[in-house]
């Protein structure tokens, strides 16, 4: 492995993004063109992804290199260099490997839409920020990437900028992702003025050895990853700030598929586990956990109700999220990642499912109107119930595995957050196939105008669903035998030694999550198989969830509006034409004035300047005679 892949691997979808955005224009007239640069260069980086992967998995050290200085300052330097080690490889595999898949369904979605080069020009501009995000060696690399990301998530979530909604789903991302970002942004200056330094190495190896600034006494580096845990919550979807994910949806369906389940939605786990030891020393991991599981319990509460597919798998992503916060705070950090890892593949490809059946139904969403659709797209059917499958813990698949890890970690940990999470599973294996028997089985409800056309997707759309099945299925093999699988054994060098106690049988555990699983989907099959969402009670409890417990209207109530009005008074009235405009228009209004009284003296009669002159020259003479 040498610096010069790495270079290749994150340079291609920059070239991509830049031919795609420079010379769009003239690409237009051949969109398909324009979508295979867009692929071609995202495959290039899966190549270079598995040159590397397969080098560290045969014994090669990991590549730690400075390209150049960036920013040099009396005893300081920020470098830019990127570090590629286990953690590393994993998630180069994910954002490609995803990634590449999803850019050659979109050839297929994406056809015939005006802004089809933009849009390749954006998912590689993204491919690129995520490439940095998890290959800088240091904080402040990471934080490019980090906002490089964000940046590209407002541009692709509002790509149909002539949708109000879609525009106001990609400024509320936007905002809510920068309440994030300030907690990451005081982190990092937190540990600039403790280490001196934002290197990781430097940085975790003077953490474990002691010897940094204690900026807050003994609470240093407990401050330092509670404010970075703000920027995971809000880039990740966390209770508080998960409120612009579902809206996010408003995007292109490959763009959920690809950020908001595979990879940008993950990048604050990633930082947790790339933070490992600092979590570890400062003992802050239990506020993560607690963060993560009630999360993934509230979101999935909210899922049994809705009818929007994309919903239910938007609020899927953030239950999800909160399991993966889990494995990271209670310390088994090689299992939060497994998940993550899993999660990319059936998630990624239930959206696409998801874009496949939007395709077919002329871009309806509400799976009320549907059912039925098993005879008439097989190929969506199977592979969407794999990936159900996969994420409802069905007995070896992959989510079965990787979740089974992380409620395991969490029994040594609390056995309230391993209660918490095991209804959680619950919930997960009945909203996902409430989704499946409403959609694709019983009697359709299809609109016969939309019915006449229902067909398969086009190959370019079903083949990447028929490769990301396997996956879907079958990478959890990748943890057999839990904590002591290849997956731990291959990341173990990365993380630091778990002190939670992953102890009592694996097999009960096992049966315990096969049996909760199994009973969701049967639970789901008895309410479901003959009836629909619209035929469900409507109690006071019913609307709450179908409502999202009101978050959206209280934060517009106590937040939103209040800080909408008071900058309408103060910044709009007050400052803006109070102040601002009276400055400008108080100087054009003295100089109008000033203007006005020299005006008078121009009368343009002779007799007039004469006696100007004598009367000046007689009070020059005065002031000489009198007052010098």
């Amino acid at each position: 492995m040498s610096k010069e892949l790495i270079v290749v691997l994150l340079v291609a979808p920059l070239v991509g993004f830049l031919i795609n955005g420079l010379f769009g224009k003239w690409l237009k007239g051949n969109e398909k063109l324009s979508g295979w640069i867009g692929a071609l260069a995202v495959l290039v980086s899966l190549v270079c992804s598995i040159i590397a992967f397969t080098s560290l998995n045969g014994g090669a050290a990991p590549l730690d290199e400075t390209l150049y200085p960036w920013i040099t300052g009396e005893g300081f330097a920020f470098n830019i260099g990127f570090r590629v080690d286990a953690l590393t490889a994993v998630m180069l595999l994910v954002i490609t490997g995803v990634g590449f898949l999803i850019h050659v369904y979109s050839i297929g979605y994406m056809h015939g839409d005006e802004g089809y080069t933009r849009y390749f020009a954006y998912l590689n501009l993204f491919v690129f920020a995520m490439l940095i995000l998890v290959l800088g060696n240091n904080y402040l690399m990471m934080f490019v990437g980090w906002e490089g990301v964000g940046l590209c998530s407002y541009l692709l979530i509002g790509f149909w900028y002539d949708k109000q909604s879609a525009t106001d789903a990609g400024k509320k991302a936007f905002i809510v992702n920068r309440i994030g970002d300030f907690g990451f942004l005081l982190g990092m200056f937190t540990l600039f003025a403790a280490f001196n330094t934002l290197d990781f190495t430097a940085i975790f190896d003077r953490a474990e050895a002691g010897t940094f600034e204690q900026i807050f006494g003994a609470n240093t580096l407990v401050i330092a990853t509670l404010l970075l845990f703000v920027g995971a919550i809000g880039k990740s979807a966390q209770i508080p700030l998960y409120v612009w994910l579902p809206d996010a949806m408003e995007g292109p369906t490959p763009v959920s598929a690809l950020i908001h389940a595979a990879t940008m939605v993950t990048a604050g786990v990633y930082m947790i586990a790339r933070s490992a030891v600092l979590y570890e020393i400062a003992d802050t991991g239990q506020v993560v956990a607690w963060i993560g599981v009630l999360t993934a319990f509230f979101a999935a509460t909210i899922a049994l109700t809705q009818n929007d597919i994309k919903r239910i798998l938007a609020y899927s992503t953030v239950s999800q999220l909160g399991y993966m916060f889990v494995g990271v705070g209670v310390g088994a950090y090689a299992s939060g990642v497994f998940h993550l890892v899993t999660h990319a593949f059936f998630k990624g490809l239930m959206f696409l499912t998801a874009g496949s059946v939007m395709h077919a139904m002329a871009n309806e969403l509400d799976m009320r109107k549907m059912g039925g659709l098993k005879s008439k797209m097989p190929i969506t059917h199977w592979t969407f119930l794999v990936g159900a499958l996969a994420i409802a813990g069905f007995p070896f698949l992959s989510g079965f595995w990787s979740k089974d890890e992380i409620l395991h970690s969490a029994w040594g940990s609390s056995s309230l957050i391993y209660g918490i999470g095991l209804v959680t599973a619950f919930l997960t294996a009945f909203y996902m196939f409430r989704l499946i028997f409403v959609t694709f089985y019983g009697e359709s409800r299809v609109d016969s105008e939309v019915a006449s056309h229902l067909h398969e997707s086009p190959a370019i759309m079903w083949l990447p669903l028929a490769i990301l099945a396997i996956p879907s299925a079958l990478i959890g093999l990748l943890g057999w035998g839990g904590h002591d699988s290849w997956f731990h054994h291959f990341t173990k060098s990365v993380f630091p030694e778990a002190h939670h106690d992953a102890s009592g049988n694996v097999i009960l555990f096992m049966v315990i999550s096969s049996i909760v699983g199994l009973a969701g989907i049967a639970f789901a099959w008895t309410r479901y198989s003959k009836r629909v969402p619209s035929d469900e009670p409507t109690g006071a409890f019913h609307r709450l969830l179908a409502n999202k417990y009101y978050v959206d209207e209280i934060y517009n109530a106590l937040i939103v509006q209040p800080v909408k009005n008071g900058s309408h008074f103060l910044l709009w009235k007050l400052v803006d034409n109070g102040i601002i405009d009276g400055i400008v228009n108080g100087v054009a209004a003295l100089i109008r004035f000033i203007g006005g009284l020299l005006r008078r003296l121009q009368t343009g009669l002779v007799q007039v300047y004469i006696v100007s002159m004598v009367l000046g020259i007689v009070i020059f003479l005065a002031y000489y005679l009198f007052f010098t």
